[in-house]
């Protein structure tokens, strides 16, 4: 698992290990580790041409050291001081006493630059960057050169991954004793590109609480993946109903069914009208279909653990009562695509919360439900889905670049996917993703760890797809099993 924590926490935590060491010792352990990853970046040391943005404070400090170890490897150094006066002082004697030099030319030098460093602004700034940080991390876009932050992205909310204007584009971070949730969420995530961790020592201090924010790793996903054992049979290895499909969106139905089948279910039973009920038969012969009128119940399908509910089955009066039978039960119930619109028209769930719901919406579809515009759900993700699963009182699955998966209460971490990719912005994807949740409830797993373990697959099967070409959502089906397979290596 990959943790990440809030400023404060990691403040504090600093705090308690500077206090038995040395004076500096903390600066210079996350210095070496920041000079490390830059030497790496670079194809020659001697000779390279290196800049680094600093400013006021402990940010600008850990540059100035680290320049100071390039400069002593023989790169040419230039800092451009944004604060003069301000500046880490001691860093920025290091850096002279290497042979590292104060730029008299900024955006000349960083034009010029192979590698710059953004020692701007640390984890404690806010709001976007001001002129002349501003131009200097638009020059440094221009330039070519490789851009490494110190810690966060300057202009990168480190607590939300929010962007309120403009902000600096790395294509490194190197961060120091945790992961930052803005580095790890969009649109700050965006900004930061590979981001790297050095150990400076914090998980030892004692300082560091839970972590407020976590994303799965491939181990993880491998222990929570329901796996069958001897003693399984297809009811025990779990059953899930799929209501979804209509007449205009036949396709949404298959590919429900499909993520449930390639998920590991027991069994799927799927509940739906004629036409689509003879092309779910076609496709996918093992599954149980239960034809359904308009306005029939289906709790008359037979024997089922967890439901998903919504994908292409419209929103007329049937669509309504369908939702509102399912929400009867005392089963896992996934509310997706049509059915999330229908939970808007009813005024959201029955009594103001459900125990055992994932919701699955995309950036619209939960502004819908929050009643509020999309674009600012997309600039504030990681608030939005905190927000979400508290109001409406279910697991929230936020889809996008980077999906979020978020319990009501503040108990329990925000789980965030590392696997997305661009490849799934195509159409029936969501479908896939919501079968293959479906068939994690059915297998026991709660709505948190169904989602974000589902989220992990579905990117990864994207992944290997997309080695192929541009992949459709049956491309993404079709991969699942080798996903599946990927994880349990």
């Amino acid at each position: 698992m990959r943790y990440a924590h809030r400023v404060e926490d990691v403040s504090t935590a600093e705090s308690a290990v500077m206090a038995r060491l040395p004076d500096g010792a903390l600066m210079q352990r996350a210095a070496a580790g920041l000079a490390s990853h830059c030497l790496r970046l670079l194809p020659a040391v001697y000779g390279a041409r290196v800049v680094l943005l600093v400013g006021a404070g402990n940010n600008g400090g850990d540059a100035l050291y680290a320049g100071a170890r390039l400069a002593a490897r023989g790169a040419a150094v230039r800092a451009v001081l944004l604060d003069a006066e301000r500046a880490h002082q001691p860093g920025l004697g290091a850096l002279r006493l290497a042979g590292g030099r104060v730029s008299p030319d900024a955006i000349r030098d960083i034009a010029a630059a192979d590698l710059v460093v953004d020692g701007i602004l640390g984890i404690g700034g806010r709001g976007a960057l001001r002129p002349p940080a501003a131009e200097m991390a638009a020059q440094a876009a221009r330039s070519g050169a490789v851009v490494v932050a110190v810690d966060v992205p300057s202009g990168v909310d480190a607590d939300t991954g929010e962007v309120e204007g403009a902000a600096m584009r790395a294509d490194v971070t190197v961060t120091f004793g945790t992961h930052k949730p803005g580095l790890l969420v969009d649109p700050g995530a965006s900004h930061a590109g590979l981001v790297e961790l050095v150990d400076i020592g914090l998980a030892g201090s004692g300082g560091l609480p839970a972590a407020v924010l976590e994303a799965l790793q491939s181990v993880d996903v491998a222990l929570l993946a329901p796996r069958p054992d001897a003693t399984s049979d297809k009811y025990s290895r779990g059953v899930v109903g799929v209501a979804a499909g209509s007449g205009r969106y036949t396709g949404a139905a298959v590919l429900a069914v499909g993520g449930a089948v390639r998920g590991g279910a027991g069994m799927v039973r799927v509940v739906t009208e004629g036409t689509v009920a003879a092309l779910v038969r076609q496709a996918w012969p093992e599954v149980v279909v239960t034809e359904l009128a308009p306005g029939g119940d289906p709790r008359t399908a037979g024997r089922v653990q967890a439901w998903v509910v919504g994908p292409g089955g419209g929103t007329d009066t049937a669509a309504r009562e369908r939702l509102a039978a399912l929400l009867d039960t005392d089963l896992p119930v996934l509310i997706d695509a049509d059915a999330l619109t229908v939970l808007v028209d009813i005024g959201g769930l029955p009594g103001g919360s459900r125990e055992q719901t994932l919701l699955t919406p995309h950036a619209g579809e939960l502004a819908r439900l929050l009643g509020m515009d999309r674009d600012d759900v997309d600039a504030s993700r990681l608030t939005m889905v905190r927000r979400a699963a508290d109001e409406l009182g279910a697991t929230v699955l936020l889809k996008g670049s980077t999906t979020l998966v978020a319990d009501p209460g503040d108990d329990t971490p925000v789980r965030v996917n590392p696997t997305g990719t661009p490849w799934l912005a195509a159409a029936g994807t969501g479908d896939v993703l919501a079968g293959l949740a479906g068939a994690l409830l059915a297998g026991g797993l709660s709505p948190l760890d169904a989602g974000s373990a589902a989220a992990y697959l579905h990117g990864l099967a994207a992944r290997i797809a997309a080695e192929s070409g541009p992949p459709s959502a049956t491309d993404v089906l079709a991969a699942l099993p080798l996903a599946r397979a990927a994880v349990d290596a």
